[in-house]
């Protein structure tokens, strides 16, 4: 039976996240239901990423199997025709050996976080970044983001609810970049915890208005403790971006 690797970007705002769920309608639902309608197929779709309640993506990674065995090309046309009008797209596809599996063998994960810094409330980008009024220091986040790098303990910048095993993780790359009103914050590792990103971006945000010093950050991660974290960031600015495999 061919699998198939499908790249997909959504917006998650309407969406109780991409896993299925009993109390909301997810993104894995609408994929699901849209590769039904195509191939009358009931096929697992399994993803590189559970983003959660309003998180975005714009390279979120999924494999599934289908027995009818249509080009790649096919089958994203077809799974986008059956998608309208949801705010969800097939960007690419492509078969893909039937060892593959798109979350276990995923070796790095880029993730996006978008801060529109301006006093003036949001219209193009409303749901799609957090609105900060407050001028912000970017210069002073990406210097305190640096006490990240590497390998830590990061039960300060996990959520309680988190389900792995251990809160012990690599990170990669934090930057913070200043482009005009818009703060960018990127974030790459080969995996995370829950509510990571948010938690980083929304400790950040204290360096970066002051209330916060640099070395703050780095006392925080150090504390391995949930109650130091600063205040967690919003969903509306995250955005899982790309997946990389070997």
């Amino acid at each position: 039976m061919p699998r198939y690797k499908l790249t997909i970007e959504y917006d998650g705002g309407p969406y109780n996240g991409w896993q299925s769920q009993t109390n909301g309608l997810a993104v894995q639902d609408q994929v699901t239901k849209a590769v039904r309608a195509y191939s009358g197929e009931e096929a697992d779709v399994f993803a590189a990423g559970r983003t959660d309640t309003g998180v975005h993506a714009l390279g979120q990674v999924v494999h599934l199997d289908l027995e009818r065995g249509d080009k790649a090309d096919k089958v994203k046309d077809a799974v986008n025709y059956h998608l309208k009008p949801a705010p969800i797209s097939v960007v690419a596809a492509e078969m893909v050996s039937d060892e593959f599996h798109a979350r276990f063998d995923a070796t790095k994960r880029h993730y996006l976080y978008r801060i529109i810094n301006r006093r003036a409330p949001l219209t193009l980008d409303l749901g799609q970044a957090w609105a900060v009024p407050i001028p912000l220091d970017a210069d002073a986040m990406h210097r305190a983001a640096q006490a990240l790098i590497g390998k830590h303990d990061f039960t300060t910048f996990r959520s309680v609810h988190c389900q792995a095993k251990s809160p012990v993780r690599t990170m990669d790359e934090i930057t913070v970049s200043r482009y005009g009103e818009e703060i960018e914050v990127i974030c790459r590792a080969r995996s995370f915890l829950h509510n990571q990103v948010r938690s980083i971006v929304g400790s950040l945000k204290c360096v970066g208005e002051g209330k916060w010093r640099p070395k703050d950050m780095e006392a925080a991660l150090k504390a391995a403790d949930r109650s130091r974290c600063g205040p967690v960031a919003p969903p509306d600015g995250l955005y899982l971006t790309a997946v990389d495999y070997d």
